[in-house]
């Protein structure tokens, strides 16, 4: 009787689940094991790259790839996951719903930038979160030079001073002037509720990320929480108002709400506590990775974070593993020591770091140039050619971007 392990998500994680699984049955030249992954589109969303412009191209087709290394795609989305009976309730893209069984289950469902109670947020801000939500904001900044003159038209505010929100800050001053003219009053605001600017990117980096922002014309709060966002801007914990026709939401990130439905521990942001193989502690049959996954990056108490760089050797693991334990094979633990940022600081180039402290190993157009890199050939899929999407699926295989 056949097997099945099934993959939900096509991001980083799922992706490479899918690919790093059909490479392991391969090699072992069975041809009773299918992998199934379920998506509600056939690409890979470009997630990193969502704070540039372009937003909605960053895509990368996914059937060829899938076509040639087995791989069955199916388009729809899993509404419920029933762990008693290794069953998934689904919806396919023509809404109609349906029923599929499995032997395995990979949850690679991925994370949602999280969006608190704040009076008008859900209203009034817009995100880089997904290529449809980063469109939608570059529709509108390209559409802000038909309103009149303002300070709230010519100001944007990015509410979270991390990762996300620093790297779409830079990019605001020279997206503003293009679209209003480069002679344009223009003003960048980042609101963050902590003390420090970067703050989950540790002292390494900050003067680098201060020096940037500065030079870019970029503005910050700090120790202020956005309290209400209405039409015209918002107003923050300290009492400060801020006009702004523009305001970007990057504060936080939650795991798929799909990890509640699975009997297990989970942390603070929803993630999913997972043994060395990333199967789920305490439920054999299920293993999850990338972003819903929290997993141990190696001996010295480091876990992976949401990011693209740990989510694409997780799903190389979580995949090597998933068809291990299928094909009785020996699993591969994940192991992920070697940790790097590098962080797009917009024209004024980028800062990378090394280690968990975040030692600054290079900064300004050097850093952007292998930024670029990362940007535009190291996070892409594969070629659609077999061999050469396998080997690139072996979790052996070091990522260090």
């Amino acid at each position: 009787m056949s097997k099945r392990i099934l993959v939900i998500g096509a991001g980083f994680a799922g992706m490479w689940s899918a690919l790093s699984a059909a490479r392991l049955i391969d090699q072992h030249g069975r041809t009773d094991i299918e992998v199934v992954l379920i998506a509600p589109e056939p690409h890979l969303h470009v997630r990193p790259r969502l704070y540039e412009e372009n937003a909605a191209g960053m895509k990368a087709p996914l059937l060829d790839i899938f076509a040639s290394t087995g791989v069955r795609f199916i388009q729809g989305t899993v509404e419920r996951i029933h762990v008693e009976r290794n069953e998934v309730d689904m919806v396919d893209a023509q809404g109609t719903p349906s029923m599929l069984n499995y032997d395995r289950l990979v949850l690679a469902a991925g994370s949602r930038l999280f969006r608190p109670q704040i009076p008008g947020l859900a209203e009034h801000t817009f995100s880089v979160d997904q290529v449809d939500e980063a469109a939608a904001l570059e529709a509108h900044i390209k559409r802000l030079a038909t309103q009149p003159e303002s300070v709230a038209r010519n100001t944007v505010v990015v509410a979270g001073g991390g990762f996300t929100g620093i790297e779409t800050a830079a990019e605001m001053p020279a997206r503003l002037r293009a679209a209003l003219g480069q002679n344009a009053n223009v003003r960048v605001v980042i609101v963050e509720r902590n003390e420090e600017i970067g703050p989950d990117l540790g002292a390494g980096p900050r003067p680098v990320i201060v020096e940037a922002l500065e030079s870019l014309g970029v503005e910050w709060r700090l120790g202020a929480a956005v309290t209400s966002v209405d039409a015209g801007g918002l107003t923050t914990s300290n009492g400060e108002r801020v006009e702004s026709s523009t305001v970007i939401w990057t504060a936080g990130a939650r795991a798929s709400a799909l990890t509640a439905q699975i009997p297990a521990e989970r942390d603070a942001l929803g993630r999913l506590h997972v043994d060395r193989n990333l199967r789920v502690l305490g439920v054999d049959t299920v293993y999850a990775t990338g972003d819903v996954a929290y997993a141990a990056t190696d001996d010295e108490g480091n876990h992976a974070a949401m990011s693209c760089q740990h989510a694409m050797a997780l799903g190389r693991s979580a995949g090597n593993n998933v068809a291990a334990d299928l094909l009785g094979d020996a699993p591969l633990p994940y192991s992920q020591p070697k940790y790097v940022t590098c962080l797009d600081l917009g024209p004024w180039g980028a800062v990378y770091t090394e280690g968990w402290e975040r030692e600054v190993k290079m900064s300004g157009a050097q850093a952007k140039a292998l930024k670029t890199q990362i940007n535009s050939e190291w996070i892409y899929p594969p070629s659609a050619e077999r061999a050469e999407a396998f080997a690139a699926a072996d979790p052996r295989r070091v990522v260090v971007a």
